[in-house]
């Protein structure tokens, strides 16, 4: 079978409106019939200072052309490329479909020159951001070793924090190690709080309580830091976490939390007779307290991990500014993971206050093989609390009852039974 000639634009170098951007027309009117069966068509575009010339033509690729081998001469577009030496810019283009050197294409050309522009204006810019980033690194490192000494040479008390660095100055020499949940600053350093006699607001201050175990209560402490460290814990009826640290070196374990005056709800009793509208907002929001602990799903509808407390009473609930309830103390809390076995349940232990636990819980005859009768016990003890807050009621101008606590450190001359007694004002 004969091969047939490449029928091909063929115009003497002439004038063009090509810029040698993008994609433009060779603007060639004549149309020859190649003289070899193996030529292919070629456009050449030149430029010469301002003079600015192509010229199409018919070439044998097995032949040099202006001293250049032609590359990719078996596209069926012509795409343009640069060849060096010849003193000027100079494309060139090879195809092997008829006319195909009439529609001239740079944009390649342009797309890959812009990519290596890009590619060697990154680089330095990468280079000086690992540079900015390696020098406040050891600048952070070089600052937290020397500012103990700093502060030494200076007089400044040990108690002394600078404001502008009291998330992440720590004292140098101390063994310790924080945890942090919810909204929290996620530094490794030790928290600089102070412990005082007296507690106060600043002005650009907020209080906060802390919570100190002993080392013998790791356990408790350890407990209660997992379960306030879920996120979906969080909810306003349940004491707001902050964060947990570990006090090495004074063998000691942190919890701190948000701060409410009020205190306990049973210290509030104590001192208070409440109205019916008082009695309505501490038990719903007790009841809305124990009820998010023991749902599998957040307010926002996502899955959690349902938990019980174990250990509910009036001593272990803070009522806040605005009288409402929150759950605190969880140190003999239980998650109810589905991945628990009964074995595990029935190891968790007879735990509570006797005077709150449930009759199934005293008799240890708790249905181990439904968590459900875990959350039930807690309902018990949450009603043996509403009750302490109704018989404080003074709805319908009844006479409210003595809080029990009250009345036992009343007829008790023991001070060590009424030490705990609360100082109400």
């Amino acid at each position: 079978m004969l091969k047939q000639r490449q029928l091909c634009k063929f115009c003497d170098v002439r004038h063009t409106n090509c810029t040698g951007v993008g994609s433009c027309e060779a603007g060639c009117e004549i149309t020859a019939i190649c003289p070899h069966t193996d030529d292919v068509c070629v456009s050449i575009w030149r430029k010469k200072d301002e003079n600015v010339t192509m010229d199409t033509l018919c070439h044998n690729p097995a032949y040099k052309l202006h001293g250049l081998t032609l590359e990719d001469y078996n596209n069926t577009k012509c795409e343009m490329k640069e060849r060096t030496g010849q003193g000027y810019k100079f494309f060139i283009c090879s195809c092997s479909d008829d006319e195909c050197n009439e529609h001239i294409i740079f944009t390649l050309y342009l797309v890959d020159q812009v990519v290596s522009v890009i590619l060697v204006s990154l680089v330095p810019l990468l280079v000086l951001a690992v540079l900015v980033v390696t020098s406040f690194y050891i600048y952070r490192v070089y600052r937290q070793r020397h500012a103990r000494p700093l502060r030494k040479k200076k007089g400044q008390p040990p108690h002394y924090r600078d404001d502008r660095a009291i998330m992440m100055m720590d004292d140098e020499g101390s063994d310790s190690s924080s945890t942090h949940a919810n909204n929290l600053n996620h530094n490794t350093e030790l928290l600089p709080i102070e412990l005082d006699a007296q507690v106060g607001k600043g002005r650009f201050a907020e209080t906060v309580a802390v919570k100190i175990f002993a080392d013998e209560e790791y356990a408790s402490w350890k407990n209660e830091k997992d379960i306030f460290s879920d996120a979906d814990l969080r909810h306003e009826n349940v004491l707001h976490f902050l964060t947990a640290e570990e006090r090495k070196a004074h063998k000691q374990y942190w919890l701190i939390t948000a701060y409410h005056p009020r205190g306990s709800l049973q210290e509030h009793l104590i001192c208070h007779v409440i109205s019916w509208r008082d009695l309505w907002v501490l038990g719903g929001s007790l009841a809305r307290g124990v009820a998010h602990l023991h749902s599998d799903r957040t307010p926002g509808g996502r899955y959690k991990v349902p938990i019980v407390h174990r250990d509910i009473k009036s001593s272990n609930v803070l009522v806040k500014a605005d009288l409402t309830c929150c759950l605190c103390d969880f140190g003999l809390g239980l998650r109810l993971d589905n991945s628990l076995s009964v074995d595990e349940l029935a190891n968790s232990g007879q735990v509570g206050t006797a005077r709150y636990m449930a009759p199934e819980v005293l008799e240890s005859r708790i249905n181990l093989e439904n968590i459900e009768s875990f959350k039930q016990t807690d309902v018990y003890s949450m009603a043996l609390v509403l009750w302490e807050i109704t018989s404080r009621c003074s709805a319908n101008g009844g006479k409210a009852l003595t809080h029990p606590n009250n009345n036992n450190n009343n007829n008790n001359n023991n001070n060590n039974n009424s030490r705990d007694q609360p100082s109400c004002s």
